[in-house]
């Protein structure tokens, strides 16, 4: 008997497939109060669907650790005594790499020490406990898993309701109808004005972005209504995260991909019993293999870094950091009339250069409040030297000459730092202040296609330059907030903020209200109510205009324009339909006012700027313009699980504006819809499972963006500069905007050894329609010519990580 007992069990163990046999790693990380970060000491951590039953609890310092977790795409289960339970999903672990997962509990207001409150999952609230609306997550796994993105997190945002992109050739935003201009990058809490290669003053946008994803956390993109402590912008805020480096291994990767080209990146521990740690990564852009929509060859590459030296008698330091070059010339006789930023009949060289530095200081003051503090720099520099050629007319010569010259340089100097004190279980109060020293300088003389300046000596170059700017100082923009929230039961929450702004430059301030009402009146169900004030500084290039008053007389006659100013309001509703199922809707209006307007009647408004690399040059504006945007939005989002999901956006909305003029007319964002469907599947393969099949694709469409008439007899008048229809104003449209991509790709989880590989390749705009970019005067057909974005482009990305 004893022995066919002994071979019942050893039968039973051969036929099952244990965890020891499977392929297993480490998951761990902190656990802590969202409110106070102060870390929670009992927190159990259960795998689900684990089998036999794997799980953990946290430490005294919140910390955790679950050994065996197998590879493949799991999900954690959370819970805490008078904490409101939390499932994390789709945690992707991977032989290579041990999977770090913090953890921020929200406390239940109800009963508490007496039960265990039922919560939502991860992804049904952001990072930031305070934005109750419009706000969305997005993490490294997201920014690479879906098809068309090129690990670019700008260009992640456009799969989300309410957010189009320009064009395929720049990864500006823009959300709800919204200039690009009107977005606020922050990173590690440091205001940045733009995260990409090739930028320039002012915009925000850029052919190539220079933020490295793998050095992402999970981070909030919010389009609307934000909370008091985001400032000095209109449209949405992306609060962008670092992780912290491994503190207990060292760990590497290596990638090669067409479009962010070729990186290195390790990280591992300064001192394993503070846990200190390092992260570090540097790219470089693959010359020519990107399709960027010209034929000029361009060179970026960037560093990123994150040094976290962490506990210590005086707080929490972390040091992080990012820089990047990038630089393209542009020689007429080697591209053509079709090129996408260059002219045939012109030399060109662009260089830019990118930077920011930052210090975190956390200091856990007691066990209900805390003080956050970030001193840095940020620094963007650009130049741009363009060569035109004289057209050898009669018996002169053919003469190059320097028709423009570019120097624009903008050091911001940032102290922020805000307190956090949990009042009582129900009432969390939040304040803070943000200083940015801006220095700049700003060289711009131009002499192109203006045939207001003589010629007097005939040689077929102008005979001066035009002072488009030229500014050399600095201003001071201070940002003060307060906001509180308050729970009245578990279901239903209050925030209430207030946010302050002054520019010492031309002496404007303002103050705005910020808003928002949370009822969750079902377990699954929940409505949200928003409203905020915003307020943002007009873009430098714009401001810092030089305009000729008078004879060789110029001024910044732009230099009064007060904030640009917006109210927000928002309605949400959100319905959980299943645990992996979420369905959202949202209708909004926006009201834009003091815009930057032309004194005289004329169709121009500011708020049609910024999704290019230059601004018009209009002076002598007031702020008399107004806009408005409204829209409803839907979210069908089924959750990667079983193997697969699904992401459906679609956006109905309006986006207007009135000049001196009066006239109300489209924004030159007004699409008009705007629709998106992401699907994915994964299919496990090998031994255990242990490897995966991906197969990704993306549709999108949207409406034609208007675009203005060109006069192109004035237009040859004008030396080839063109010169729009001015009362017809954004009356045409392009043709409706189509793209559909396709992902395949496999990973690969090494049987022998802590190694890990990933490989895709994204065929993008795999139809190769031909959406156009812009109708523009063509100097050398001398008609006004369309001018088509990126057809067909397979990238690839092959990953490894030990």
């Amino acid at each position: 008997m004893r022995h066919l007992v002994r071979r019942s069990l050893l039968l039973s163990v051969l036929m099952s497939p244990p965890l020891l046999h499977a392929q297993t790693q480490l998951v761990k990380g902190t656990v802590k109060d969202a409110e106070t970060q102060m870390p929670l000491f009992g927190v159990n951590i259960v795998l689900m669907g684990s089998d036999p039953f794997l799980g953990t609890t946290s430490d005294l310092d919140g910390r955790y650790r679950l050994e065996g977790v197998p590879v493949g795409r799991q999900a954690l289960q959370v819970s805490y005594v008078g904490y409101k339970q939390l499932v994390l999903d789709n945690i992707l672990v991977t032989a290579g790499k041990e999977v770090v997962v913090d953890i921020a509990l929200q406390a239940s207001v109800e009963n508490l020490g007496e039960v265990v409150v039922t919560g939502e999952r991860s992804k049904d609230r952001p990072a930031n406990e305070l934005a109750k609306a419009s706000a969305r997550t997005f993490s490294l796994e997201e920014v690479t898993r879906y098809s068309g993105g090129r690990n670019d997190v700008a260009r992640l945002a456009t799969n989300f309701a309410g957010v189009t992109a320009a064009n395929d050739a720049r990864n500006d935003i823009v959300v709800r109808g919204n200039s690009p201009t009107g977005l606020l990058w922050r990173v590690e809490g440091l205001p940045v004005g733009t995260t990409n290669h090739f930028s320039t003053l002012g915009t925000t946008g850029g052919p190539v972005s220079a933020l490295n994803t793998n050095l992402l956390r999970t981070s909030d993109f919010i389009t609307s209504a934000f909370p008091a402590e985001y400032g000095n912008a209109n449209a949405a805020v992306f609060d962008v995260k670092f992780r912290n480096g491994n503190a207990d291994k060292h760990e590497f990767t290596a990638q090669m991909a067409a479009f962010s080209g070729a990186e290195l990146m390790a990280e591992g521990p300064l001192n394993r019993e503070k846990q200190s740690s390092y992260l570090v990564s540097g790219r470089y852009g693959i010359a020519g293999a990107a399709a960027t929509g010209t034929s000029a060859i361009p060179y970026y590459q960037d560093l990123a870094f994150k040094l976290n030296f962490g506990r210590t008698k005086l707080g929490r330091f972390e040091l992080f950091g990012m820089g990047g070059s990038s630089s393209i010339d542009f020689i007429g006789a080697e591209i053509d009339s079709t090129d996408l930023f260059a002219n045939p009949n012109e030399d060109s060289y662009f260089t830019n250069q990118l930077g920011l530095v930052g210090l975190n200081h956390f200091l856990q003051l007691d066990d209900r409040s805390y003080l956050r503090t970030t001193i840095g720099s940020t620094y963007l520099r650009t130049t741009f030297d363009q060569d035109n050629y004289t057209d050898g007319a009669s018996d002169q010569p053919v003469v190059r000459y320097r028709a423009t010259e570019v120097e624009d340089r903008e050091q911001r100097y940032t102290v922020s730092s805000q307190y956090n004190r949990k009042v009582s279980p129900r009432f969390l109060f939040r304040a803070g202040v943000v200083n940015e020293v801006y220095q700049i300088r700003s060289i711009v003389n131009d002499r192109d296609n203006r045939p207001d300046i003589p010629d007097l000596d005939g040689d077929g170059v102008p005979d001066y330059f035009i002072p488009v700017r030229d500014t050399d100082g600095r201003m001071d923009l201070l940002q003060i907030y307060t906001q509180g929230e308050y729970k009245f039961t578990d279901a239903l929450a209050f925030t209430l903020g207030l946010h302050g702004q002054y520019l010492d430059y031309n002496d404007d301030a303002m103050v705005g209200p910020r808003a928002a009402l949370s009822w969750q009146f079902r377990p699954k169900q929940r409505f949200t109510l928003a409203y905020g004030l915003h307020g943002q500084m007009v873009p430098l290039p714009i401001l810092l205009f030089n305009e000729e008053v008078a004879a060789g007389e110029f001024e910044r006659t732009n230099m009064d324009l007060r904030f640009q100013k917006s109210h927000h309001l928002v309605l949400a509703y959100d319905r959980r339909l299943a645990d992996d199922w979420r369905v959202k809707a949202e209708t909004y209006y926006q009201h834009l006012f003091d815009l930057p307007v032309e004194r005289l009647p004329s169709s121009y408004s500011a708020v049609n700027e910024g999704a290019d690399f230059v601004f018009t040059e209009r002076g002598s504006l007031v702020n008399e313009g107004t806009g408005r945007n409204y829209g409803v939005e839907l979210t069908i989002e089924k959750f990667l699980s079983r193997g697969y999901y699904l992401l459906t956006t679609a956006s109905l909305f309006n986006s207007t504006y009135k000049g001196s003029d009066g006239v109300e007319r489209n924004t030159g964002f007004n699409n008009g819809y705007v629709f998106n469907t992401l699907v994915g599947k994964e299919w496990p393969v090998g031994r255990n499972g242990r490897n995966v099949i991906t197969f990704d694709t993306k549709f999108t469409t949207s409406g034609g963006r208007p675009y203005s008439p060109i006069d192109l007899e004035a237009t040859r008048a004008n030396g080839g500069r063109e010169v729009y229809v001015d009362e017809e104003a954004f009356s045409l449209r392009y043709d409706p905007y189509l793209r559909l991509d396709v992902k395949m790709g496999m990973r690969i989880n090494s049987g022998k050894g802590r190694v890990s590989h990933q490989f895709f390749v994204d065929l993008q705009n795999v139809t190769d329609r031909q959406n156009i970019f812009v109708m523009r005067y063509n100097p050398v057909t001398d008609r006004i010519n369309p001018v088509y974005q990126n057809g067909f482009f397979p990238d690839f990305m092959y990953r490894i990580q030990f």
